[in-house]
């Protein structure tokens, strides 16, 4: 997949796009995104998104400043080229870019500058100032320059539609396997690992902290069976999420993963955690050998949870 920061000089063959922000890459999104495709192989072109960065909440809205997301770019980036997509278009989101006309947007960049052949979209997305270019409105700009539109329903589990929004409430509540179903995939972290306080080494439970990007979405405070990607293998733990409250004085979140069957040095590496089920809510022992006897009591708990997957 080929990426993109501006939209001068683009040389796709028969380019069929699509735009949005893709939060998440969940399974409305790939039903956009199975079409795109589909749809480029029929005439021989290149399926094409053109993605909002930053999201658009952030800059329209200051109530979604803290907005947090499901995927970081680079993710969102790597989901995007699972799907088939052969060029990702990164377009900066500005306050000038929100107050294009529908029309202008058609004219301006779709056919001006990437000579779109087919236009996709969601059931519900509007294009342009305002949000006021619905299906018709698009149609009837895009058709001067036989530029075809075509709508994608909306994607429904148990009759309701799956989107990002529903997708980050679920995992606030801790309905990982809501969210998992939702996604198509099991949600994750990734970063590095960091120096912690090294108290799990001391009841048998040594734990790697790991380094969040400030835009990504963390699940409810709580512990969790994962597994976890070091190197191209995938180890099992159990992970937890929140201030420590036994142990720790100090009052940051921290995520910090124990991993099962691993006996090597982890820091400064990054890895990849992906979230299974939800164990427990954290809450405060009276003391350390009470929290170890619970920490044996969830990997016990883990354990048979995987054993029975």
């Amino acid at each position: 997949m080929k990426i993109h920061k501006d939209i001068k000089n683009i040389k796709i063959k028969s380019p069929v796009l699509t735009v949005g922000t893709f939060d998440g890459v969940h399974l409305g999104h790939k039903k956009i995104l199975d079409v795109l495709v589909k749809e480029a192989e029929k005439i021989n072109g290149e399926p094409v998104v053109l993605t909002l960065y930053p999201h658009p909440r952030k800059i329209l809205d200051p109530n979604f400043k803290d907005l947090f997301l499901l995927n970081t770019l680079d993710e969102k980036t790597e989901l995007l080229e699972k799907a088939g997509i052969k060029h990702l278009i990164i377009y900066p989101f500005t306050k000038d870019f929100a107050s294009l006309s529908s029309c202008d947007f058609i004219e301006k960049m779709l056919f001006n500058k990437l000579n779109v052949r087919q236009l996709i979209v969601g059931y519900d997305h509007r294009f342009g100032k305002d949000r006021q270019g619905n299906i018709n409105i698009l149609k009837k700009c895009a058709a001067p320059f036989n530029i075809e539109v075509l709508k994608v329903d909306a994607f429904t589990l148990n009759n309701k539609k799956v989107s990002s929004t529903t997708i980050r409430n679920a995992l606030l509540s801790g309905k990982i396997e809501n969210a998992n179903t939702c996604l198509g995939y099991s949600y994750f972290l990734s970063g590095k690992v960091i120096s912690g306080n090294k108290i799990g080494r001391t009841m048998g439970f040594p734990t790697a902290n790991i380094q969040i990007h400030e835009e990504k979405l963390i699940p409810k405070n709580g512990v969790y069976a994962v597994k976890v990607l070091i190197s191209e293998k995938e180890y099992s733990g159990m992970l937890n999420i929140g201030y420590r409250p036994t142990v720790d004085t100090e009052k940051n979140l921290t995520v910090e993963v124990h991993i099962f069957d691993f006996p090597g040095d982890l820091y400064d590496k990054n890895i990849k955690i992906s979230f299974k089920h939800f164990i427990r809510k954290e809450q405060k022992f009276p003391d350390k050998q009470a929290l170890k006897e619970q920490l044996v009591r969830d990997k016990k708990e883990v354990l048979s949870l995987f054993r029975n997957l």
